[in-house]
């Protein structure tokens, strides 16, 4: 008896379809994804991670004999490129830099944070700000000896080329103050610095976090400065929703930088919770830098004023 040939699709094509549309949904439209337990924050700082499966159900498919679910993986392809792939790209030179920054979480937990500092004041920045600053560092000097002008806040520092107006503390989610604002004097402007370190977040653990996040975004829509600077660690991803309270700022990394720069853990980063936001200063260049014992990478980022 001759078989006839199966026509229509199959259990496994059908799966797979369904699969490929999962990962493409929870790409484009993971915000409208009620965020229980705080699982989806997760999922939302390591949202480009996501794309992996694409490749995982493309083996799967062509090992189970799938042809025709195949095609379902596109659409998920379609948007991780979409969503990540500008990133990837390298970036046209965006001209002299008139402001540079770098930044980084140094880790309370760093054995030899002089290190990490050593190597942030050889960066030679115009500013640098640093975060999870302990008494371990007190006998730090590189930075203090580069640097004539200098404000900390708790564990929140900065040290600057230029003269520093009157900074105000800011208690961002948390019953201290471990945030502050200033406002840099440069040859081509004033700015206004926030230099942050926002709660912690886990999983079931995001309160804190979540209202510190609004409260600086709060600050910036009625600050009334032209150039604003948002530096430190906000210890969540750009893909987090809850980002979006930030959406009038520039994100240096996702403008001028190579990559999705990817800061925490050092040993193997898998989200970028270190940043650098603008209003009214042009990326022209942004990276990582080692981490030099602590958790983090550290960040960097050029600007031009507008």
């Amino acid at each position: 008896m001759v078989r006839k040939p199966r026509t229509g699709l199959r259990v496994r094509d059908v799966a797979l379809g369904f699969f490929a549309l999962v990962v493409a949904f929870v790409l484009v439209a993971h915000q409208a994804i009620p965020d229980v337990a705080g699982l989806v924050t997760v999922v939302e700082s390591v949202l480009p991670w996501i794309g992996l499966l694409i490749p995982i159900l493309l083996v799967l498919g062509l090992v189970g004999g799938v042809r025709a679910g195949l095609v379902a993986l596109l659409v998920p392809a379609i948007a991780w490129t979409a969503l990540f792939g500008p990133a990837m790209l390298p970036k046209t030179p965006g001209g002299a830099a008139q402001l540079s920054v770098v930044s980084q979480n140094i880790g309370a937990s760093n054995a030899n944070p002089c290190t990490a500092m050593t190597a942030l004041a050889a960066q030679k920045a115009d500013l640098v700000a640093v975060q999870e600053l302990t008494d371990r560092a007190s006998g730090c000097d590189a930075l203090s000896n580069a640097y004539q002008y200098r404000y900390r806040s708790s564990s929140v520092r900065l040290w600057s080329r230029y003269p520093l107006r009157p900074s105000k503390p800011l208690m961002l989610g948390l019953d201290w103050a471990r945030a502050f604002r200033t406002e840099v004097i440069t040859p081509n402007g004033n700015v206004v610095i926030y230099a942050v370190h926002l709660p912690s977040a886990r999983v079931d653990a995001t309160v804190q976090r979540n209202r510190g996040l609004a409260e600086l975004a709060e600050l910036i829509r009625d600050e009334s400065g032209k150039h604003v600077l948002v530096v430190g660690d906000l210890n969540t991803a750009s893909t987090d929703r809850q980002m979006t309270a930030f959406a009038g700022l520039t994100d240096s990394q996702q403008a001028a930088g190579s990559g999705l720069g990817f800061t925490w853990p050092a040993g193997f980063p898998i989200t970028r919770p270190d940043h650098l936001l603008t209003r009214g200063l042009r990326p022209v260049a942004a990276g990582t830098l080692p981490g030099n014992g602590s958790d983090h990478l550290a960040i960097s980022g050029s600007f031009r004023f507008e």
